[in-house]
């Protein structure tokens, strides 16, 4: 019965947001929706006040900006998001997607807004390469290249999937995992937030990606202003105070 609910109510989102819109038809609105996750700290999250933060919030208000339109926010879970924004509920999607060939088929990408990895997370003495954690449980979170990564290393036990990173750090503490793989930065923001730093220790990156923007399939016109909009950010300085706001270093790819 779940699952019926489940599909009616994506169908009722396919007709409530049928259309995707052209960029001259966003600035005729004068607002812009950008989709997101909302729990994926320091990305995007929300705060002690349940206010939408983060490096991708700031970043995403910041490229409204220069477009001349108001940012919509509209959270949604991680796994339905390039989904959602095909069926036109979003204008674009910034939430930390890895540029892979496989979801290059369904959106468009734009140019990289930030570069980083996949690291192995563990208990002091716990596993902290590939190679440790043959016979290991490992948490990631479900439809991200963390998830994909860990299921191409030989030798894991089981890799069990979450809804959200918080979720496998839960278990990582409580015993349930040996390992959580999850990007570097939110690794790093979690043992500091949670104060873990005796806790927890970081391994090896898995691998390496470059993360960008997404589009519907075909939007031209609001690739290109994406496009555009990074890239004076990233000239006028205006790129390199947010990410230095958020981890003391410029994270744009090199």
């Amino acid at each position: 019965m779940k699952r019926i609910l489940l599909l009616l109510g994506v169908l009722g989102l396919a007709v409530a947001f049928a259309q995707v819109r052209t960029l001259d038809q966003i600035k005729r609105s004068g607002e812009i929706r950008i989709g997101t996750e909302g729990a994926f700290p320091p990305f995007n999250y929300f705060d002690e006040k349940n206010q939408l933060t983060g490096f991708e919030v700031d970043l995403g208000n910041a490229i409204a900006q220069k477009l001349g339109l108001k940012p919509v926010w509209i959270t949604q879970a991680f796994d339905s998001l390039l989904i959602q924004l095909n069926q036109g509920r979003f204008d674009f999607v910034i939430a930390s997607h890895g540029i892979t060939e496989e979801r290059a088929k369904a959106v468009d990408f734009t140019n990289p807004h930030y570069c980083t990895g996949g690291v192995i997370v563990s208990k002091k003495g716990g596993p902290k390469t590939a190679k440790d954690l043959q016979g290991k449980v490992v948490g990631v979170q479900i439809g991200t290249t963390y998830m994909e990564a860990a299921q191409k290393i030989p030798g894991i036990k089981q890799v069990r999937t979450y809804q959200k990173d918080p979720d496998a750090l839960q278990d990582l503490l409580s015993g349930r995992l040996d390992a959580w793989i999850t990007d570097r930065f939110v690794a790093k923001e979690a043992i500091k937030e949670r104060k873990l730093e005796n806790t927890l220790q970081l391994g090896e990156l898995v691998f390496q990606e470059r993360v960008a923007m997404a589009v519907a399939k075909g939007n031209k016109s609001v690739l290109g202003a994406l496009n555009q909009a990074l890239s004076d950010l990233m000239k006028d300085g205006t790129y390199s105070q947010i990410s230095k706001k958020w981890f003391g270093e410029d994270v744009r790819c090199k």
